[in-house]
Parts: C-alpha cells; sequence; structure tokens
C-alpha cells in the first residue's frame, strides 16, 4: 500500500442494509394544539367591548380577517370572517333557544361558513344548550375580563384545536 498505511477496503452493504423491507408508518395520533400565545382579554365595560373581546378571541384561535359591522345587523350576527359567523349578547339575560337557532340557521345560510360561534354575558337558557349541543354550535360565557370560558363540548374543541 502506498505511503505504509494499510486501509481496509470499504465493507460492502447488502441491498437489504440499504433498503429497509419496513418502512415505518406515518404517526397516525392526532395532532398537537396549535401554538399560540396566552389570551390577552379586553375588559368589558360597554356591549361594543364584549363585541370586540370576542373578536380577539375569534382571532386568537385562528380566524383570519374578523370584521365587526358598524351597525349591527338585523340577523343578530355581530362578527363574521371567512367561514365564521359568531354572535354576541351583551345582555343580563340568559341567551334563548330562539337565539342559538336562529345563529345556526344563519351560519347554514351563509355561503361557505364551516362555524358558527355564541358568546353570552350571562350564560344559557337550559334549552338554548341542549338544541346547541344536538346542532354542535359552540357556546361561550364572556367573563367581565373579558375572557371567554366554553360551556359546551363543541366549544371545548374549537377552544382546543383552534380555527
Amino acid at each position: 500500500m502506498p505511503g505504509g498505511r494499510d486501509v481496509p477496503p470499504r465493507a460492502h452493504r447488502t441491498f437489504a442494509e440499504r433498503y429497509p423491507s419496513h418502512i415505518p408508518l406515518p404517526p397516525t395520533a392526532p395532532r398537537p394544539a396549535p401554538v399560540r400565545g396566552a389570551f390577552r382579554p379586553l375588559t368589558i365595560r360597554t356591549a361594543r367591548d364584549a363585541v370586540a373581546a370576542a373578536a380577539g378571541y375569534l382571532r386568537w384561535l385562528g380566524f383570519r380577517d374578523v370584521v365587526q359591522p358598524e351597525d349591527r345587523p338585523a340577523s343578530g350576527v355581530d362578527l363574521r370572517a371567512p367561514g365564521l359567523v359568531a354572535q354576541v349578547d351583551p345582555s343580563t339575560r340568559p341567551a334563548g333557544l330562539r337565539a342559538v337557532e336562529c345563529l345556526w340557521l344563519n351560519g347554514l345560510s351563509t355561503p361557505a361558513t364551516s362555524v358558527s360561534v355564541f358568546f353570552s354575558l350571562a350564560g344559557y337558557t337550559p334549552e338554548a344548550r341542549k338544541r346547541a349541543a344536538e346542532i354542535g354550535l359552540p357556546l361561550f360565557v364572556l367573563d367581565l375580563t373579558g375572557t371567554p370560558q366554553p360551556v359546551n363540548h363543541a366549544a371545548d374543541e374549537l377552544a382546543a384545536d383552534g380555527a
């Protein structure tokens, strides 16, 4: 050998060593929750603040282009985004069955709406909660600090998974 060094010949790897017969399947575990910072609530002093707090929360969940119309439309929908309609009830009475169904129907009649979300300061009547559970409509309660709390399973899922 030149230079007086004995260099062993390269070991030959077989085809099976180069190309394993078993290729692992991709992971099928649920996707991890999206990484997002802490939600920064907006203190609620007026009805407009409640709508702004809900809009901020929806943006935090990942909805883009959330808009708040200048005047509240007759439909009661306070917020819109691509794939989203949302209503905010700032009254001191629990939101009722009619309000939940109207939002749901409005979402069905709006093209490309995949999610309808309801926010209330005073909570929901038992009938409204039952109907929302049946149709999969997320319900949230806003406290006066502006922090939404999920009320039903659909809201829990939305809060965990985001948009």
